[in-house]
């Protein structure tokens, strides 16, 4: 599933259901859409605008005759600018306005304003929802064309039992992407992407290693996506146990210096290098031929640089478009941002190794993209989800790179 490019106008009604609304905005935004959100004055009851601001990255909309918003005529630039209007939660007053053409507030007016597709999520009361008045207006709207998403069934913070609650974030969001999303869009058809992943293993003798904890998870998601969208991928995994996605040429390498060749093998006839890999910085100046003893209480080893994998690819003049990733501890974003100019990179995608749940060996992850002239902070979602997001972000700027040239 994918919102990919996709501009979502969110209607958020004062219905107690309000608050599970920062959540569906990550849910939106995790699929790859850019969200916009407009809040009626009884929704400011249930959720901040600050809060969805927060999650959006964008300003939150209120008031129909907000006088900034109106010397642009701000209501018909919002209408004009969303893919799809999406109410939710959509209480029975709501329904009852749209369904009669009322525009008395800025989410009515929006509603006969833009020509999107759009889609309600009631919530409301069972008794409420089972009223003749909110069946006709229900009949109505869907003879408008609008779609209807739920209500679902369950117990209600009124303490009643029945149909009428708000569906879930994570399936509204899923039934939005389904709606939307053309199964044939494949936004990197033709194109060969090379991938490095998981980690390195440096021998100190023929038992040691240096290494570090990456799985390899990310990289890997991102193949399984870049293969869904269309891509020829070549994945060169560093020692990782991960299954091969389907479709995906794999090349399995241990240290620094073996993924550098095949990194140099590959690239040749490359579109887009993403460069996930957890490479070792340095390696042992001589490998022990045989174990090394205990002997003593200290032991001192020699390391020297191990080659910088991307920044040898990025400088080259035929070089495909590089994207890299930067995990970070401390001072993410300056660390990203110097590592984007220094190795003359086209994006980074930089994480914050220290977030709980997040990063390395977990299934979920958090990602600020950044490149020349802008950015993006993609929420915390699965590996996979994030990896579509990503992919968007990267042909997008891919697309524009090119056009230019």
């Amino acid at each position: 599933m994918s919102l990919a490019n996709k501009n979502i106008l969110l209607g958020v009604s004062g219905g107690i259901a309000a608050y599970k609304t920062p959540d569906l905005v990550r849910k939106l935004t995790a699929l790859g859409a850019n969200v916009r959100v407009v809040l009626t004055g009884s929704a400011t009851e249930f959720v901040s605008p600050l809060s969805l601001q927060a999650v959006s990255g964008n300003p939150v909309h209120q008031h129909l005759l907000d006088p900034s918003a109106e010397a642009a005529m701000g209501h018909i630039e919002l209408a004009k600018w969303a893919d799809a209007l999406l109410i939710a939660p959509a209480t029975a007053n709501i329904m009852a306005k749209l369904a009669h053409g009322l525009a008395d507030d800025l989410l009515t007016t929006l509603y006969l304003a833009t020509e999107a597709n759009v889609f309600i999520a009631p919530a409301m009361n069972q008794q409420m929802w089972k009223a003749t008045a909110t069946q006709v207006n229900l009949g109505i709207l869907t003879q408008h064309g609008t779609l209807f998403i739920g209500p679902a069934s369950g117990e209600q913070a009124c303490g009643d039992v029945g149909s009428g609650r708000m569906v879930e974030p994570v399936d509204i969001a899923t039934t939005l992407s389904q709606a939307l999303s053309s199964s044939s869009e494949q936004i990197l058809a033709g194109k060969h992407i090379l991938i490095t992943a998981g980690p390195t293993r440096e021998p100190l003798d023929p038992v040691r290693y240096i290494s570090n904890h990456s799985s390899g998870k990310m990289g890997f998601a991102i193949a399984d996506m870049a293969i869904k969208a269309g891509a020829k991928v070549t994945l060169i995994a560093g020692p990782v146990a991960l299954p091969t996605p389907e479709g995906c040429k794999r090349i399995d390498v241990s240290t620094a210096d073996e993924m550098l060749a095949a990194c140099e093998q590959a690239s040749s006839d490359s579109d887009i290098f993403i460069a996930t890999a957890a490479v070792a910085d340095y390696k042992a100046v001589q490998v022990a031929e045989n174990k090394i003893k205990k002997i003593g209480d200290e032991l001192t080893l020699t390391f020297v640089k191990n080659p910088d994998i991307l920044a040898t690819i990025a400088m080259r003049t035929d070089r495909p478009f590089c994207v890299g990733f930067a995990a970070e501890s401390q001072d993410v974003e300056s660390y990203a941002r110097g590592k984007l100019k220094n190795k003359k990179l086209d994006m980074i995608a930089a994480n914050d190794i220290t977030a709980p749940g997040l990063g390395f060996n977990s299934e979920n992850n958090a990602l600020h993209v950044i490149w020349e002239d802008g950015d993006k902070h993609l929420p915390a979602t699965t590996k996979s989800e994030l990896a579509k997001a990503l992919l968007v972000l990267i042909a997008n700027q891919y697309t524009n790179t090119h056009s230019v040239q």
